[in-house]
């Protein structure tokens, strides 16, 4: 996790993400969003989740910094990946010493930097595990296309990598398409959180056969509550000290209130904790919520 030191609604992200509101405040928004991250921090402490808080730095400004799961991504086998963003002024947050301030305090072994940034030269992006949800034991990679997700370099990073991708499209209530494939889908050890409403018609059967096909509980969301942040949830590991390895899915406080009852009971009996946490400034001003502040660290099993 990054903690913001210059978090505020980018003009230049907000383009292509419709979830971002500009803020009518008296200011205020950045002292907000690190009481909003401390909290949520705090949190994960609290339910036995590793947690690494790394600095962001005030120069120059990264407005988006609190969401590093868009620029780098930590794998089993020791693979780093840099991914190509949209924004210039999201391509600041790459920093090398946010990579080895986590390898160093998680116990990661970094073996290979796979760097795909390249490609922000020919107008091709691939924001990291916004742009791609990974079911880690089928290794299928679903990702919805964008102006943030491009095809072909999904497929570079599925044969990187060793996944399958599974490619579609996903638009808003009102047919624009949603920037990125996190905040429609979520994919846990025994339950998948998809927005069916929001895949496209030629897509649907195919991306929700895959999913039923792995034997997960399917948990399925309308426009409503992928609005409200419902699609942007992680499932992480914790510890217990009755249960022991255990796994804990986060989300906002908006998305839990926005689940009606039936979904999140059912959501509910296919992990063994639910965290909900308040970030309504991050997820205001930023578009993003819980899921995209937390980049996860896979340790060699």
């Amino acid at each position: 996790m990054v903690r913001p030191a210059s978090f505020g609604y980018n003009p230049e992200t907000a383009a292509t993400n419709r979830f971002q509101r500009q803020s009518a405040g008296a200011g205020g928004e950045a002292a907000a969003a690190r009481r909003e991250f401390d909290g949520l921090a705090a949190a994960l402490i609290g339910e036995g989740v590793r947690v690494c808080v790394v600095e962001d730095t005030a120069a120059p400004p990264k407005p988006d910094a609190v969401f590093p799961n868009n620029w780098v991504s930590f794998h089993e086998d020791g693979t780093v990946v840099l991914y190509p963003m949209q924004a210039a002024s999201r391509r600041r947050e790459r920093r090398r010493e946010v990579v080895d301030e986590a390898a160093a305090r998680l116990g990661f072994r970094v073996s290979r930097v796979l760097d795909l940034t390249s490609h922000e030269g020919q107008g091709r992006y691939l924001e990291g595990t916004g742009s791609l949800v990974l079911d880690h034991i089928e290794r299928t990679a679903y990702a919805c296309v964008s102006p943030r997700t491009h095809a072909d370099v999904v497929a570079e990073w599925a044969r990187e990598l060793g996944y399958e991708p599974i490619v579609f499209s996903a638009v808003d209530r009102t047919a624009v398409p949603l920037y990125h494939t996190n905040v429609l889908m979520c994919i846990g050890e025994k339950v998948a959180i998809v927005g069916v409403e929001a895949i496209a018609a030629a897509d649907r059967d195919r991306v929700i056969e895959r999913l039923r096909a792995t034997g997960r509980e399917i948990v399925e969301l309308g426009h409503g509550e992928i609005e409200r942040f419902a699609g942007n949830m992680l499932e992480l590991g914790s510890w217990d000290e009755a249960l022991g390895d255990c796994r804990v899915i986060v989300m906002s406080e908006a998305a839990r209130h926005a689940l009606p009852p039936e979904a999140f009971a059912r959501l509910s009996a296919c992990t063994d904790e639910v965290l909900a946490v308040p970030v309504p400034t991050i997820e205001r001003l930023g578009g993003g919520s819980v899921r995209c502040m937390l980049a996860e660290v896979f340790l060699p099993a």
